[in-house]
């Protein structure tokens, strides 16, 4: 019996649980004016098609290292379910988070955070990976 009741635990378990392979951090939506950058200025050419790019809090900065670094982002959780489904998106850094402290790991663009939530103005969990 109790080999049956340890095999229904572990059965939901594993259903409810995700597998993550990048590192955890929180993500925000900031709007616009996005330019000038703190990786690129006022050029216009420096945003990837649809709008995919991200801010990054001081942590992933990297003194400016990370201009140009693309990550996949995967929205984890949030208030009120935000994300959709297992919805990933490839971004690419252009800037320091303008404000200090940043309120997340990543601001994302507003184009950019659309794509993995349904909620614009929550703060959710997110694995993401350098690409």
């Amino acid at each position: 019996m109790r080999l049956l009741v340890l095999s229904v635990v572990l059965s939901l378990l594993c259903r409810e649980a995700k597998l993550v392979l990048g590192d955890i951090g929180t993500a925000t939506s900031y709007r616009p004016p996005y330019i000038p950058t703190g990786c690129f200025g006022n050029q216009q050419d420096q945003f990837p098609p649809g709008n995919l790019f991200v801010a990054v809090s001081e942590g992933l900065w990297d003194n400016g290292a990370a201009c140009g670094r693309r990550y996949r982002l995967r929205c984890l959780s949030g208030h009120k379910k935000p994300c959709k489904g297992g919805a990933t998106v490839d971004v690419k850094v252009v800037d320091l988070c303008r404000r200090s402290p940043c309120p997340s790991t990543i601001a994302m663009s507003t184009d950019a955070f659309a794509a993995i939530s349904r909620s614009p103005s929550t703060k959710i969990n997110v694995e993401y990976i350098q690409i």
